[in-house]
């Protein structure tokens, strides 16, 4: 039987993930076995840098941090080595990050996810992975939005041109 100390840092770790589940919007639960340290560093950059948190925990902790959630489904898929990315605030990035890590990484693999506190399917994790990132988003909603300006203005102005163009002299018969 475990210490109380170490009862006590497992009952620890088991809120913080819950915490951090809880305030995230998004999230991806991958297997991470057979990547190098190198491979593994150079993931961790790229997600600490788009602002995901990413982190190996436990099965069992994580189990326990979604037992009597709307999540505790994910927990089908807790086997061998885990590792879990949450998002505050960006629904797609860790998504498309680890999508494209697992594509060029045979052993690899991602397990399940969440959004706004329901698991959703491998299907639909790689579906916001190929979801063009939000500064494309809203430049594409931008441009949809000045289009029908810029049209009415070249109209206006095609207008303004026409009324300044001198008449033609009539043609002399």
């Amino acid at each position: 039987m475990p210490s109380a100390s170490v009862l006590e840092q497992k009952k620890q770790i088991v809120a913080a993930v819950a915490d951090r589940i809880n305030n995230s919007c998004a999230g991806v639960i991958v297997d991470y076995k057979g990547i190098s340290v190198a491979d593994d560093t150079a993931l961790r950059k790229e997600l600490r840098e788009a602002g995901i948190e990413y982190s190996v925990v436990k099965n069992t902790l994580i189990k326990l941090a979604i037992a009597g959630t709307p999540l505790e489904g994910m927990s089908e898929a807790l086997e061998g080595t885990s590792a879990i990315a949450t998002s505050k605030d960006d629904y797609v990035s860790a998504a498309r990050i680890l999508n494209k890590y697992a594509e060029g990484h045979d052993s690899f693999n991602i397990k399940t996810g969440y959004l706004d506190g329901e698991v959703v399917s491998i299907d639909k994790i790689k579906e916001l992975a190929n979801l063009p990132s939000r500064e494309v988003l809203l430049s594409m909603v931008a441009n949809v939005f000045s289009a029908p300006i810029a049209g009415f203005a070249r109209a206006v102005q095609a207008i303004a041109d026409k009324a300044e163009a001198p008449a033609e002299a009539p043609a002399e018969a």
